[in-house]
């Protein structure tokens, strides 16, 4: 069996240099704890069962859909890696907003 290494030769140096030309690991690790929170926000949504929590399992799972809609365009627009975890930055920052403002205190 073939010696396949899971990274590349650039993902490789990004990770051993701490650059971004290939993957940007950083805004990566930072997409992964920001959307952990809207995960969480979006579990107590859910929790309460109500008609609120039903609307919100509706508008995450359109939002996923048009999500990866939106990449998969930018990516065949050319778009970077960089700039697509940037722009999946964006929209989980937005819910986070829109979920922590109907937080109760």
């Amino acid at each position: 069996m073939p010696d396949h290494h899971s990274f590349s030769a650039l993902d490789r140096h990004a990770a051993l240099s701490g650059s971004d030309n290939g993957f940007p690991w950083y805004a990566g690790a930072m997409l992964a704890v920001e959307a952990s929170e809207v995960m969480r926000l979006r579990c107590e949504r859910l929790s309460h069962g109500d008609e609120a929590a039903g609307q919100e399992a509706v508008l995450m799972v359109s939002e996923k859909i048009a999500a990866a809609f939106e990449a998969a365009a930018s990516l065949l627009a050319g778009a970077t890696p960089a700039a697509i975890v940037q722009r999946y930055r964006e929209h989980v920052a937005a819910n986070a907003r829109r979920l922590s403002a109907n937080e109760a205190p």
